[in-house]
């Protein structure tokens, strides 16, 4: 389905953005990720891509450092041959009251989560055809805060719902779509399902239960390819029924 085609994934050593890469590459896509601090594990990922006989790349690169995004589009296009798709993936997650949360770690936030977001689909116009794609993984805490504690978050991942609705219409003439996807818990190492706090968000879900990564990267995966062209601005919450 994606056969011949190049993606980015940043953030994708670990969680949903390394479920992401794999899948991609199982489709038939060479997959570049970006890394901040984890080689070894973004190496492990680039090793199971290429075990699928597709090309793979791992670039360091901390969302928080513009140059480095700028760098991370620029080298995927240059050593993949191309970008086909950009997958706006890397992420952290700040907690605190309104009151305790630093003034430095909204910065950073708004960096990772918005600036960066905003400059890597910028950069990757550039080597993108007509017909491309750009995902952007938000969170289902965007549109609804049921618990304290994530004012900054939420209105960090609020931003990609403008971004993904605004960016649509400036892209539609060359067929490029942009999409969000929202997941909700999701069993990882950041938020993983055997978590103290684990029972409370399963409890707010209809399923009663969280996401597996490869959930996700099912969504995005079919956002990326063929009959998903006439989907854009649009948003995918996958919440298991917490925002319904």
């Amino acid at each position: 389905m994606l056969a011949g085609k190049t993606a980015l994934v940043t953030g994708g050593s670990r969680g949903i953005g390394a479920a992401i890469a794999l899948r991609l590459a199982d489709l038939g896509a060479d997959v570049a990720i970006t890394y901040a601090s984890a080689k070894d594990r973004a190496e492990a990922v680039v090793e199971r891509i290429t075990a699928t006989g597709r090309r793979g790349l791992a670039i360091a690169a901390d969302n928080t450092d513009s140059a480095a995004v700028l760098d991370a589009v620029d080298r995927t296009a240059a050593e993949l041959g191309g970008l086909d798709i950009l997958v706006n993936n890397a992420g952290i997650f700040p907690s605190g009251l309104i009151g305790e949360v630093t003034e430095e770690e909204v910065d950073r936030t708004l960096a990772v989560h918005v600036r960066a977001v905003y400059l890597a689909s910028q950069a990757a116009l550039k080597h993108m055809p007509d017909g491309g794609r750009i995902i952007s993984i938000g969170s289902n805490l965007a549109e609804r805060v049921p618990f304290p504690g994530v004012a900054l978050y939420s209105m960090s991942k609020a931003a990609l719902l403008g971004f993904t609705r605004g960016a649509a219409r400036d892209l539609g003439p060359r067929g490029i779509t942009v999409n969000l996807v929202q997941p909700g818990s999701t069993d990882t190492d950041m938020n993983p399902a055997d978590a103290g706090d684990a029972g409370h968000q399963r409890a707010l879900s209809a399923l009663g239960r969280f996401a597996d990564p490869r959930e996700i990267a099912e969504t995005v995966a079919h956002l990326a390819g063929p009959n998903a062209r006439n989907i854009t601005g649009s948003v995918f919450t996958v919440d298991g029924g917490t925002n319904a």
